[in-house]
This record gives structure tokens, sequence and C-alpha cells, in this order.
């Protein structure tokens, strides 16, 4: 369970770092674009999937409140 669950979570943030990397090269936006490639690339490196979700969900709302 633990080995599909750490996929599954994986396809989900690679799929908000798409999001995120598509929309900061369409408007030239620097944290969205920053943050759509770490989050696509972060889920390679974590084994845990606490860690995983803490490092995805710190990810997915930096673009919220960094605003350049």
């Amino acid at each position: 369970m633990d080995s599909t669950s750490l996929i599954a979570w994986s396809v989900l943030f690679g799929g908000i770092g798409i999001g995120y990397l598509t929309y900061g090269r369409r408007k030239k936006a620097v944290v969205p674009l920053c943050t759509g490639l770490s989050l696509l690339v972060f889920p390679y490196f974590m084994s845990s999937v606490g860690m995983l979700l803490i490092v995805g969900t710190i990810l997915v709302t930096i673009p919220y409140f960094i605003k350049i």
C-alpha cells in the first residue's frame, strides 16, 4: 500500500507541477515556473509518503503567498 500511495501522490503533484510550469512559461512568471519545475522533480527524491505530502503541499502553496 505504501508504494501505491507514493506513486499516486507523485502523479498528482507532477500534474500540478505541469500546470504551474506551463502557466509560468506562458505568463513569464518566475515563481510558478520554478515551483512547477520543482514539483516535477522532487518526488524522485522522496521515499516516505508523509514527507512527500508535506513538501508537496508547501510547494503547491508557494505561488499563492509569493507574487512576483
